[in-house]
């Protein structure tokens, strides 16, 4: 072969790799007058020291996450450029950085990233061994990737935030959300009493999932029907989570995940609020009752990467009752 050809084919080869290395992204959009959200062809990331490469199959939406401080900012208060969202995932392990133990390449895995590094709502994501575990078993990925913000955030709040204990009263404030289903089932797994409130479409559905008692927040004041609580696990927030206080015993508790309590009126309001962190402990112990039958995921809606942005913009017809989910590889 001449040396010119041979110089051609290794431009072509190096072209390809070079392809190879590189990702569809949906990311924040700087650009005034765009799309919040727009689609990017964007390198390929590798996995520094004690960091594992994944291969994102599918990620869980939080709406609101948007607007949220991490997502605008670096940890040290600079602005954050071109943010990936979508922080809870499911996919298989792609690559591991030097140091990283007790994972192998092609290994099935979920979890969530700390809300300051970059989501996965891309072909691949950078994450921690902290912040991942084995997928559950019976699980396809598009029901993994439902899971490890909506279960850990009920874990953490009602027994680490909350206290809760068996036997207690909890009343769980819109039961038929992606955390709320998660809330209801962790406190009836330990024997604890739980109201919830939810609407009328939902009724029948939340009792299923281990509701005891079931209040329909249309057919008047869930005030009137609700007394002696031990814990209030609020998702609303608002007006809920103000006429909610008075529901409590004298040495109840309430926490509130709702994104407006941060910066509440009131100092029990502001101590009240917590945002959940990545465990792998507690992804595994999730995933143990999943596989035992004993804690079922609920997925509203799936929807292609194509249709990623609708879900952020509210285009989307929601069922009502779970996550949506986006499918990022077949």
């Amino acid at each position: 072969m001449p040396s010119g050809e041979l110089i051609s084919l290794e431009i072509r080869v190096d072209a390809i790799l070079d392809k190879g290395l590189r990702m569809r992204s949906i990311r924040l959009s700087d650009t005034p007058g765009t799309l919040p959200l727009t689609e990017t062809d964007t390198p390929q990331p590798k996995p520094h020291e004690g960091e594992v490469l994944i291969q994102v199959y599918a990620a869980g939406v939080t709406p609101d996450e948007l607007g949220w401080y991490p997502t605008l900012h670096t940890k040290d208060g600079g602005k954050r450029i071109a943010a990936i969202p979508c922080h809870e995932f499911s996919g298989k392990v792609a690559a591991l950085g030097d140091g990283v133990g007790g994972l192998s390449v092609g290994q099935e895995i979920y979890g969530m990233n700390d809300w300051f590094e970059d989501g996965a709502l891309a072909e691949y994501c950078v994450t921690q061994p902290d912040w991942i575990a084995v997928k559950p078993l019976r699980l396809s990925h598009a029901e993994a990737a439902s899971v490890p913000i909506s279960a850990l955030t009920a874990w953490q709040g009602l027994f680490e935030r909350g206290q809760l204990q068996p036997g207690e009263r909890v009343l769980v404030h819109g039961g038929a959300g992606g955390v709320g289903v998660y809330a209801i089932q962790l406190a009836h797994s330990i024997g604890a009493h739980v109201t919830t409130t939810v609407s009328p479409r939902n009724v029948a559905f939340v009792g299923a999932l281990g509701a005891d008692e079931v209040v329909d927040y249309k057919a008047g004041p869930f005030e009137d029907k609700v007394r002696d609580i031990d814990l209030v696990f609020d998702t609303v927030g608002g007006e809920t989570l103000h006429r909610s206080w008075g529901l409590l015993k004298q040495n109840g508790r309430l926490v509130t995940i709702a994104s407006d309590s941060e910066a509440g009126s009131t100092e029990r309001t502001k101590r009240a609020f917590f945002i959940v962190e990545p465990r792998h402990q507690e992804l595994v112990e999730v995933g143990k009752l999943i596989d035992s039958g004993k804690l079922q995921p609920v997925v509203d809606t799936v929807l292609p990467f194509s249709q990623a942005a609708d879900a952020y913009m509210g285009k989307v017809v929601k069922k009502g009752r779970g996550k949506l989910v986006i499918t990022v590889a077949a």
